[in-house]
């Protein structure tokens, strides 16, 4: 997913939906150094520049009852050098509580060394609003066409990640709109690979994380899978 020939900038404006409340993130093992999009330090209550993000900051942020959850999460992608994902809450500046979804994969340089792990922020505190709703009034006719594969694939977010079919949805949708893929395309997807990927024992999360990320990849361009 990284390439060091792209400023991490540019990068990041390709890389975010704020309309879905989504932000993206670098974390880079050695030196545990962090990159936040805009859209990331604004969920926190900052404005884009305003702070440097550390592990401390990130930590500072985290709800109580969730940080150890997070340090742990951070530990695991420390050791094993794999992607850093997580389901918690955190508090901004302005103490507002926000539930997040963080789905990340391991960062490669060109060599095809893992240098960090990289993904997105997906805020659920205010899900479907009006704008996806327009969104889905658009869709409509696709979503009825397609409902089962859609339904099936949104059943394995919800089980994944325990959230409800609403933010499945939502996630499905904006998988769909930032790869530029057809909605059904991608739940069909999915749906396939649940069945024949290897996931690692005991890394369901971080297994899906990374199907979730990268089934676009694998379907071809007349939208089939």
């Amino acid at each position: 997913m990284y390439d060091p020939r792209v400023s991490a900038r540019g990068e990041r404006s390709a890389l975010v939906s704020p309309d879905l409340h989504v932000g993206s993130f670098r974390f880079w093992f050695v030196g545990q150094s962090w990159e936040w999009s805009d859209e990331v330090a604004r969920m926190h209550g900052y404005q884009p520049g305003e702070v440097v993000p550390t592990t401390e900051l990130l930590l500072s942020h985290k709800h109580p009852d969730d940080r150890q959850h997070v340090q742990d999460a951070l530990d695991h992608a420390l050791l094993s050098r794999g992607s850093l994902s997580s389901r918690h809450r955190f508090i901004d500046t302005g103490g507002r509580v926000h539930t997040v979804i963080v789905l990340a994969d391991r960062m490669l340089d060109d060599d095809g060394t893992v240098v960090g792990t990289e993904g997105y922020y997906v805020d659920l505190t205010d899900t479907f609003d009006q704008t996806r709703r327009q969104v889905l009034d658009v869709s409509l006719p696709e979503l009825l066409e397609s409902r089962a594969s859609i339904e099936r694939a949104k059943g394995a977010l919800m089980l994944v990640y325990r959230i409800d079919a609403n933010a499945a949805f939502e996630l499905l949708l904006w998988r769909s709109q930032h790869t530029n893929t057809k909605l059904r395309a991608l739940a069909t997807q999915i749906v396939a690979e649940l069945a024949t990927v290897d996931f690692e024992p005991g890394d369901l999360r971080r297994s899906f994380d990374h199907l979730l990320l990268t089934a676009h990849e694998r379907i071809d361009r007349d939208g089939e899978a």
